[in-house]
């Protein structure tokens, strides 16, 4: 009896568990490139800083001259020598030249920019010895020295009259009270021209107090704030004076107001002298204690 032939049953695929998750195939990785060979950069060159900014140079002033470096040692300039750089602490052989000139290109004598031709009369020659007392190193016989070098004709009795009035001049300092001693004017003229000499007169016998300071080596910066501002500004009222002494005669004056402000000017410039000789007192006395 024939049989019927019977297919195979197909196995049935197993379902994957449940919580595991399917592993995935491995995937193709593919192999590293070769690295390339970096490219030689040419080095970056190093910007410039901006330039600053400068403030522009006002109108009338020329522009500041650059300071040039100093060479270095081993290193020569451009189409130079070799140069060492100077010793620190060389100092420069050049002297400033001791001769003084006037305003011609005349050579002038010691005093003569203060006092030209020194002293002369008799209220200058007591200035010179209030200024040379007062100084800051005290002098005396320097200063009769020079009124006796500047005479033309000294008489023998000249320096013992000298010494007279030098005497006067330190009992007053060192003793006595500094107060105001202006010389008396003898037959003033009440005219434009009287105040022309009265002028000169003053600008001199204050030339003469500030020789006897130089005589004696006094230096401004020794004194306190008030006697140094005293000093300028005599200085100050001489110039005025000496501008005064060259002035023309205006097309209307009245002499005697002009006089009566002279004697104001002149009684100012005493005070100032006095306050000089009063710092200039303080400052011995402080050196001495």
């Amino acid at each position: 009896m024939a049989t019927k032939k019977t297919k195979p049953a197909k196995r049935k695929k197993k379902a994957p568990a449940k919580g595991r998750p399917r592993p995935k195939p491995a995937a193709k990785t593919r192999p590293k490139p070769k690295a390339a060979r970096k490219a030689k950069v040419a080095p970056k060159s190093k910007a410039r800083p901006a330039p600053a900014k400068t403030k522009p140079e006002p109108k009338g002033k020329a522009p500041a001259a650059e300071k040039a470096l100093p060479p270095v040692k081993g290193k020569a300039p451009e189409g130079g020598k070799p140069t060492s750089p100077r010793p620190a602490g060389r100092k420069s052989s050049r002297r400033p030249s001791p001769i003084r000139r006037g305003p011609d290109g005349e050579i002038l004598a010691p005093g003569d920019l203060l006092l030209p031709l020194g002293a002369q009369r008799a209220e200058e020659i007591l200035y010179l010895f209030r200024g040379s007392t007062a100084a800051e190193h005290p002098v005396g016989e320097e200063a009769i020295a020079e009124v006796l070098a500047k005479r033309t004709a000294p008489d023998p009795g000249d320096r013992d009259e000298l010494g007279r009035l030098l005497e006067w001049a330190r009992e007053r300092f060192e003793h006595g009270t500094i107060e105001p001693a202006i010389p008396p004017r003898a037959n003033l003229r009440r005219t434009f021209q009287g105040v022309v000499e009265r002028a000169k007169q003053r600008r001199r016998e204050i030339g003469a107090f500030l020789r006897g300071l130089d005589i004696g080596h006094t230096e401004t910066s020794h004194m306190d704030a008030h006697g140094e501002a005293s000093l300028v500004s005599l200085m100050k009222l001489a110039a005025g004076l000496e501008n005064l002494a060259e002035a023309q005669e205006p097309a209307q004056t009245d002499a005697n107001e002009l006089h009566r402000v002279f004697e104001q000017l002149e009684a100012a410039t005493e005070t100032l002298i006095i306050d000089v000789e009063q710092t200039l007192r303080r400052l011995r006395d402080r050196l001495r204690s």
